[in-house]
């Protein structure tokens, strides 16, 4: 049997960096975990076009009164169409953190009704959220937006050999290598067929290698999609 490992996992401390940086006591590192896991979702799921979520914690933050104390959550995201994020007036931005932090409040009440484990005082802090939002120029710099482009097609009943082809031409990586896994073009079995242009290094750790995997919700069934990609810098 095969033994399979992230490829940007295997990376973390060598060319990859963690896309959360903050540190906590063990009996809430799991709790915090959960609220990073939701914040990814909340954005990946309602925007498209996202390259990067990273996310940063200070605890123990207090107001200009000196009277409360909160936990301060910076997102910085790396999107393509920005401007969905942000627009003149900044309202987005300002619905977008109030939304997330009632959120967050609500999802720490509930922790500390429900666990039998007597709550920490991370978990009766209040949060705050500020969230950062830059720009990507190349719309096609990374494996998680050629992922997203695959959706995109595969999901308007595009063929997806044709699919993969596009995605491989607009790549501009010195190696790239796409698969796809499900019911293609409506067969009956389920199949993998993938296709790659240049080399993809995985078992050398120095190599630059970014990859990315995301499902399409076609009429005949989910397909998921791989996508691995090598940059020489």
């Amino acid at each position: 049997m095969g033994q399979k490992i992230h490829p940007v996992g295997f990376r973390v401390g060598i060319t990859k960096k963690h896309q959360s940086n903050w540190f906590a006591n063990p009996h809430d590192y799991s709790f915090l975990i959960l609220e990073d896991r939701f914040i990814r979702n909340y954005f990946s799921k309602r925007f498209g076009g996202i390259s990067h979520i990273g996310i940063y914690r200070k605890s123990n933050e207090k107001n200009t009164d000196q009277t409360e104390v909160f936990d301060l959550i910076k997102v910085e995201i790396n999107a393509v169409r920005s401007r969905s994020l942000i627009q003149r007036d900044g309202q987005a931005i300002k619905q977008i953190r109030d939304e997330l932090e009632t959120q967050l409040n609500k999802t720490r009440q509930k922790q500390i009704k429900s666990t039998p484990i007597p709550a920490t005082k991370l978990q009766h802090h209040k949060v705050r959220i500020a969230i950062q939002v830059n720009n990507v120029s190349n719309p096609y710099s990374n494996a998680g937006l050629i992922a997203d482009f695959l959706v995109e097609q595969l999901e308007k009943r595009v063929a997806f050999r044709r699919a993969l082809r596009q995605a491989l031409k607009i790549s501009k990586f010195a190696g790239v290598k796409l698969q796809i896994s499900g019911r293609l073009n409506g067969a009956e079995i389920a199949r993998t067929e993938w296709i790659r242009k240049g080399r993809v290094p995985l078992q050398t750790l120095r190599a630059n290698i970014d990859y990315s995997y995301r499902t399409a919700n076609t009429i005949y069934g989910i397909l998921g999609i791989k996508i691995w990609t090598y940059d020489k810098r």
